[in-house]
């Protein structure tokens, strides 16, 4: 077992009406800010919210929202140049993964004189950043705490992990009133991708006592959003848990690694932007199918958290039993939803997902999966979701 080594740079604030305190929050780092946001948030009404924060406390900021093309290298740069030429003293990002990625990579480039793709095409930053504050309207944040930021490349739509500082973040700001916004679909996407995201933490070479833990708790406190608690002990809001789970299952994912749903889900999306998401609800029932093969007690203890065996059924389910417990229940979660259960139902052929296959082999965390899986490997497992 490799050295457990774990250091939060950012601080985490989780709260209702925390977004209120924003304006006042900020002002340790500066009084002029670009301010990166998800067009979307100004639909549900968030977006003055945020404004009114800043206005409140006569913080100088301007906007980007120009987000359409996603995380691409040409919104990185139309950012970083806005913000250069403006003078900024650090950035604030708000909204989904797309807008907390932009945020994160124009603090981290702000100070270099390189040109952006020396730093994308694997260069490490030596500049100082300066100061990033993330607030994510949803609920899972998988790469806010690390130190790589996934880009699509818009030469050619592949993806590429482009290393950031350590101390770039410097506060992470959950509102849990931020994803009321969301509907019962987007709801039910993300949760499952949480799932996936706690399934691959847990099973990742990487995995240590501290990511296990969570895991655990993360999944326990999911189910307790999805499925209401055993008891009336817990009479927590749906939107405050899920923001609690998202945290947890976010930090075991920095301590430990993502897997092959979310390997998959990146490529796929930077090539033909299909939602992370919902590849990765697709992809998830598979991915526990063929870990349980070699790693089912683990799996088992998962779906035990989860409830997803019959409480008269328990003790006499052997481990291959309780996996297919487990794999039935999520697939009844993504019907119920009605979600799409196979690639094939995204419109994309199996010609066009090889080239996502091939795309996974450049990112390092495919070193970290449950067991060594080669390109073929990972292509017969596609086809199996097809």
């Amino acid at each position: 077992m490799s050295d457990f080594v774990f250091r939060i740079n950012p601080n985490i604030i989780l709260g209702s009406y925390s977004l209120s305190r924003l304006g006042q929050l900020v002002l340790e780092w500066g009084t002029r800010f670009i301010v990166i946001m998800d067009p979307i948030l100004k639909e549900v009404k968030i977006a003055d919210k945020v404004t009114q924060s800043l206005d409140d406390r006569k913080v100088d900021y301007f906007l980007f929202n120009d987000l359409s093309e996603g995380t691409t290298s040409r919104t990185i740069e139309r950012a970083l140049s806005l913000a250069k030429e403006g003078h900024i003293h650090g950035v604030i990002a708000v909204g989904g993964t797309t807008a907390l990625n932009v945020g994160r990579a124009v603090a981290s480039l702000f100070n270099e004189v390189h040109s952006f793709y020396t730093f994308m095409d694997g260069a490490q930053p030596n500049t100082n950043p300066i100061p990033c504050i993330c607030v994510p309207s949803t609920y899972r944040t998988p790469f806010v705490f690390t130190d790589t930021v996934p880009i699509t490349d818009s030469r050619n739509h592949q993806i590429k992990m482009m290393k950031v500082q350590k101390n770039l973040c410097k506060l992470v700001l959950y509102d849990p009133n931020m994803s009321l916004s969301l509907t019962a679909n987007q709801k039910a996407t993300l949760s499952i991708e949480l799932i996936a995201m706690s399934v691959e933490a847990y099973l990742s070479q990487k995995a240590n006592f501290f990511s296990d833990m969570f895991v655990e708790k993360g999944l326990e406190i999911l189910t307790y959003a999805l499925d209401g608690s055993p008891s009336l002990d817990i009479t927590t809001p749906e939107e405050i848990l899920l923001a609690q789970a998202g945290t947890m299952i976010s930090l075991a994912t920095t301590s430990s690694s993502l897997g092959l749903a979310s390997l998959l889900s990146l490529t796929i999306n930077s090539r033909y932007k299909m939602l992370k998401s919902l590849v990765s609800s697709i992809l998830l029932p598979y991915m526990i199918e063929d870990i349980s093969k070699y790693k089912s007690a683990k799996i088992v203890k998962l779906a035990k958290i989860m409830k997803c065996i019959p409480e008269n059924e328990e003790e006499t389910l052997g481990d291959a039993e309780i996996c297919k417990y487990f794999v039935d229940s999520l697939r009844e979660r993504i019907a119920k939803a009605n979600l799409p259960t196979r690639l094939k139902d995204l419109n994309l052929t199996i010609e066009q997902l090889s080239l996502a296959v091939e795309d996974v082999k450049q990112i390092d965390f495919v070193n970290t999966l449950p067991r060594s899986m080669s390109t073929d490997d990972i292509f017969d497992f596609i086809k199996l979701a097809y």
